[in-house]
């Protein structure tokens, strides 16, 4: 500590006084007070070029909106389920029960952390590990392969067999109460671990536990349905499905796919991660029983490749990408040249950092989860905007879709979820035969959307 230099009354008085002469910091500074640090950044001619009307376009129902919630990643997954039922019944909107899934997920992310407490009884409470596990065991957000894993072990409903409550529509308070049950009963777990318990003891202390959790999410979510009556009219009021289904049996009847044939693409450039290699995180998943999660990491370009395949053929895509960076909400964009930051401070913050050391240094992960449901392309046939559609209402941007630029794909998309059949047979290869590569449980290729 003796060797490190204080700021200065010189130091401070010297930029003060630089600035104040300085015309266009001056003027920066009342703008930016005034409305903010985006609005004035805001780049009217890039916005501009957000456009309706996209040259492939998937087209399906109305938007939906997760409110004061992380459950993007379901509202997406659901978003590409929606499309098979709407065309199979001739329907003009469907929506399926998101307050389900969440359910389940918080369910099985109790059990996966308990289980991952009992497998770290000897592991220093202090330590990096357990700092992690105990960090956020039961947050809102996710991936891919843990809600196929959801859908595999519980199906889906519709909507209204489960509609949403208070706590799923705002899921702070719900989160904060179990996240404070599930430490406490780490405390618990490991203070008889220390007492001499075995691991049997352990497990039936963790049975009584779940049980509670349980009880707490039937306090705030209501209990799931086991079974359930549909009724659908299509556009034309005419009945077309009616019955009673078991979630899973309404999944095989309404969607109808093959949830196994959908693989996880990630595009991460650092030093780490070799292209064509496949990648799983330690400790990273909810359902114990359908293991944790598997990636394949590509180029940027085969990423787009195998998502306008898809696109081409009529069905939207997953994707996971770092949402707040270069956007602007209300209008809808993401492109990096959307704002100017950098010409409104006077030196660089957005410059100075390619994708691989955003996601070394912190700077960028995966945040968000969203589908792609369009693109556009230039002359030579290269894509150049896709239309996005959000999870955040009807009321903002266009209808509540957006839109990337290609540029924007190569710097913050991080995933994207095709059937495999658009992958090229080296890439499924690699895929289906590669022995996965464990990455840490901080690695932020295990962020969750």
């Amino acid at each position: 500590m003796d060797q490190m230099v204080s700021v200065t009354w010189d130091d401070i008085a010297q930029v003060n006084e630089e600035f104040l002469a300085d015309r266009a910091s001056l003027i920066a500074k009342n703008a930016v007070t005034a409305q903010g640090v985006r609005a004035v950044a805001r780049v009217p001619e890039a916005v501009a070029l957000n456009t309706g009307t996209f040259d492939i376009e998937v087209k399906q129902g109305e938007r939906t909106d997760q409110k004061r919630s992380g459950r993007c990643w379901m509202f997406a997954a659901l978003n590409t389920f929606r499309i098979r039922t709407m065309r199979k019944f001739n329907l003009a909107n469907y929506e399926f029960s998101q307050a389900y899934p969440l359910y389940w997920d918080k369910l099985e992310k109790a059990n996966w952390f308990l289980e991952n407490v009992i497998d770290t009884l000897d592991e220093p409470l202090d330590g990096r590990l357990m700092a992690f596990l105990l960090a956020d065991p039961v947050g809102d957000g996710g991936q891919w392969d843990m809600f196929a894993a959801l859908v595999k072990k519980y199906g889906v409903v519709p909507k209204e067999a489960m509609p949403e409550t208070s706590c799923s529509s705002n899921t702070g308070d719900l989160d904060a109460y179990l996240t404070r049950y599930l430490r406490s009963c780490a405390r618990q777990m490991r203070a008889a671990h220390g007492d001499g318990a075995s691991i049997d003891e352990l497990r039936d202390q963790k049975k009584q536990m779940m049980g509670n959790v349980q009880t707490l999410l039937n306090i705030c979510l209501g209990q799931p349905p086991a079974t359930f009556d549909v009724r659908l009219r299509d556009k034309d009021d005419k009945l077309v499905l009616s019955g009673t289904y078991t979630p899973q049996e309404f999944f095989d009847e309404a969607v109808g796919v093959n949830i196994d044939d959908y693989v996880s693409l990630i595009s991460a450039p650092t030093a780490d991660k070799p292209y064509q290699r496949t990648y799983t995180v330690a400790r990273l998943g909810n359902v114990i029983e359908a293991g944790g999660v598997k990636y394949l990491n590509l180029e940027p370009k085969d990423l787009k490749a195998a998502a306008i395949a898809q696109l081409k053929d009529d069905y939207p895509v997953w994707f996971g990408c770092d949402v707040d960076q270069s956007f602007v909400s209300a209008d809808g964009m993401m492109d990096l040249d959307a704002l100017d930051v950098d010409g409104l401070f006077g030196f660089d913050i957005m410059a100075g950092f390619d994708k691989a050391a955003r996601l070394d240094y912190g700077e960028s992960m995966m945040t968000h989860a969203m589908v792609l449901e369009g693109v556009n392309f230039d002359a030579a046939g290269n894509s150049t905007l896709w239309k996005v559609e959000n999870s955040w209402g009807k009321d903002r941007a266009k209808d509540g879709f957006d839109s990337l630029t290609d540029a924007w794909f190569d710097e913050y998309i991080y995933q994207v979820v095709v059937d495999k059949k658009y992958l090229t047979a080296e890439q499924r290869e690699a895929f289906e035969t590669l022995e996965p590569i464990v990455l840490d449980p901080w690695d932020p290729m295990g962020a969750l959307a």
